[in-house]
């Protein structure tokens, strides 16, 4: 069973017309087959939007989120929109019903992402990211940046905090044989829409997720949080086996390393910590990202 996403699922692009956009979607109808439905641009809308590769659609501009959704019956949006209109379009997402919106843009100001937050807690709305690499269910469904070849249909739920990581983890598990029920790039800003905890509750749901990978780095507190999500699931009888890592260990103290959330202050956010939150839920945490596999091959062999 597909998480979040599936073969039906209809995506409009709020940024279809840039650079970004095009390509990205592109590669979706080429390649993937994906439902890309219609673009989003306030100053376009009646126009159309033309893939420069051979086989892939055209697609309609409408001014609107809600008058693409109307016309297209899209329930999935994707945002490709620059960092200063980005909050601005998720609202407009929000505002249009949109039940699961995947923000791809990286450099969202966090005062903008705290207006979207408190958006979301009276609506309807799942939002996946800022910063994020999107999702990916093999063979059905690609929204966002993953690269698609990468993926074989499978075994095993993958959620990281880690863009680069997150395809690292997908490779691999295609390469041991495992494959992927879904694979989820939540993003590395400070404040987003979906958290671990929200991704592991439906792979634990999820009875074709046997097994799950999930990717921290150094930062707040989601990672211990997850952690003790699984030991209280576990007391409860729902677990499955987990592989962890967490980047960012040889980071120093005090300074932002690469996402915005990745800062260890006032002695917390630290890897050790979370590596050892992780083990107390009975997480086998991998020694290198380039272990993942090898390291859930290994536990699933017993």
């Amino acid at each position: 069973m597909s998480i979040l996403v599936n073969k039906d699922t209809r995506i409009i692009v709020q940024g279809l017309t840039g650079k970004t956009g095009t390509f990205h979607t592109e590669q979706a109808l080429a390649y993937y087959g994906t439902q890309m439905v219609g673009g989003v641009h306030p100053k376009k809308g009646g126009t159309t939007w033309s893939s420069g590769l051979d086989g892939a659609a055209s697609l309609p501009i409408f001014a609107s989120v809600a008058e693409a959704r109307d016309a297209t019956k899209a329930d999935a949006s994707v945002i490709y929109v620059p960092p200063a209109g980005a909050g601005a379009a998720i609202i407009e997402a929000i505002d249009a019903e949109i039940p699961f919106i995947v923000c791809i843009t990286e450099g969202i100001p966090v005062l903008d992402m705290v207006k979207v937050k408190a958006r979301l807690e009276t609506s309807n709305s799942r939002l996946l990211g800022p910063n994020c690499p999107g999702i990916l269910t093999p063979e059905e469904c690609k929204i966002g940046i993953m690269p698609g070849s990468i993926f074989k249909k499978g075994s095993v739920g993958v959620v990281s905090r880690s863009g680069t990581l997150t395809y690292e983890a997908v490779f691999q598990t295609t390469q041991v044989g495992l494959g992927q029920t879904t694979a989820v790039g939540i993003g590395g800003d400070p404040v987003k829409g979906t958290e671990f905890i929200d991704m592991l509750e439906l792979f634990l749901a999820d009875p074709e997720t046997k097994s799950m990978i999930m990717i921290g780095e150094i930062g707040g507190s989601a990672e211990e949080d997850a952690a003790q999500f699984l030991k209280d699931e576990a007391r409860k009888g729902r677990s499955k086996p987990t592989v962890g890592f967490i980047a960012g260990v040889t980071a120093p103290p005090g300074r932002t390393m690469g996402h915005a959330g990745a800062i260890v202050s006032g002695g917390k956010g630290g890897a050790e910590d979370k590596i050892e939150a992780m083990k107390s839920a009975g997480i086998i945490v991998s020694p290198s990202p380039a272990r993942l596999g090898t390291t859930l091959a290994e536990l699933l062999k017993g």
